[in-house]
């Protein structure tokens, strides 16, 4: 990816309609630099490039600039801004699952921090029940601890045909549903987990009936 100076030595051309003013850049050059630097995960590099950014609009409403802002807001512990960003634009489908996961990480920091305490699963439940995702990131289909519900009937489906995908299926099923392949193996053994868990309980209470009639017979 170019950063530098081969950026500008192919950007400068006069009279480009996409060159951004005092710049030499284009919306579209700008945009990939963004992206690419949020993939490698080098957040200070990408905060210096925002900042030497032009104060334009249009480029200020890109909106591969503004997940960047997001995503260096969330690591400086901005959350403010952080929220401030992704509540003031409509962002496109696509962008939607790694925006809605900063918006609820962040709210789980401040809950755990002003609690003093890691948060359970429960208490994440009650962060989200009280910090719903804006419209702004969200397509409007409810979501059930995460994960959307048209998801989890895909993986429900599955699990009644075959509760032991191989990894194979798991990838397909993480393409089905646009959940990790680890999410997907995580549901898979938890949902095996509940219902073993029911059916000791089953076990427990037939035998405490057994053995409760047995008694009274006596």
């Amino acid at each position: 990816m170019i950063v530098g100076n081969d950026m500008s030595d192919n950007a400068g051309s006069p009279n480009s309609n996409n060159n951004l003013p005092s710049f030499g850049f284009t919306q579209e050059q700008v945009a990939c630099v963004c992206e690419v630097l949020q993939q490698s995960g080098n957040i200070d590099r990408l905060g210096r490039f925002l900042w030497s950014l032009p104060a334009c609009e249009q480029l200020q409403r890109n909106e591969s600039v503004l997940k960047a802002k997001a995503l260096v807001a969330y690591h400086r512990g901005n959350f403010k801004e952080l929220y401030r960003i992704l509540e003031s634009h409509t962002f496109t489908q696509n962008s939607h699952p790694k925006l809605q996961a900063l918006w609820m990480k962040a709210h789980y920091i401040e809950a755990e921090r002003q609690r003093g305490r890691p948060l359970g699963a429960v208490g994440k439940y009650r962060v989200r029940r009280k910090f719903p995702l804006p419209r702004t990131i969200w397509d409007g289909e409810e979501t059930s601890y995460c994960f959307k519900e048209k998801s989890r009937n895909i993986l429900r489906e599955w699990y009644h045909h075959n509760p032991y995908p191989s990894p194979r299926e798991k990838k397909d099923l993480a393409d089905a549903t646009g959940l990790t392949t680890t999410q997907v193996s995580n549901w898979f053994k938890n949902r095996r987990q509940r219902d073993r868990a029911a059916e000791q309980k089953d076990r427990l209470v037939k035998n405490v009936t057994v053995v409760s009639h047995q008694n009274f017979c006596c």
